[in-house]
């Protein structure tokens, strides 16, 4: 059972919605990775540790964004070329409730689970 064209439309919205969502967080928390300043006159060493554990959380957010971002442009490309919606490992349908869930997935529930 392949999908049809309009449930694919709506899959192809989702993802331009889930890329823009994206671009949106990444500018609010662009500053959040900019590099700490180690001014002891100006800042505490507890609370140099707690900007130096902000900062690793806002680079480790960003390199997850960074990798939603790739999938979404995956998705699309699958989309664009006709190949959306089936199994990358044994070409079978992928269900659309599956696709609901996550519109970036790549493999059937019977291939993601070995």
């Amino acid at each position: 059972m392949s999908l049809s064209d309009d449930e694919i439309e709506g899959f192809r919205r989702q993802l331009l919605e889930m890329r823009a969502d994206l671009s949106d967080h990444a500018e609010k928390a662009g500053g959040n990775r900019a590099t700490v300043t180690l001014d002891q006159q100006s800042v505490g060493r507890l609370s140099r540790m707690d900007a130096l554990q902000q900062q690793a959380m806002a680079q480790a957010t960003h390199a997850r964004r960074r990798q939603m971002e790739t999938r979404i442009a995956a998705a699309l490309a699958r989309i664009a070329a006709g190949e959306f919606g089936f199994c990358d490992s044994c070409g079978e349908d992928i269900p659309p409730k599956r696709l609901a869930l996550d519109p970036t997935i790549t493999r059937c529930v019977s291939c993601a689970a070995g």
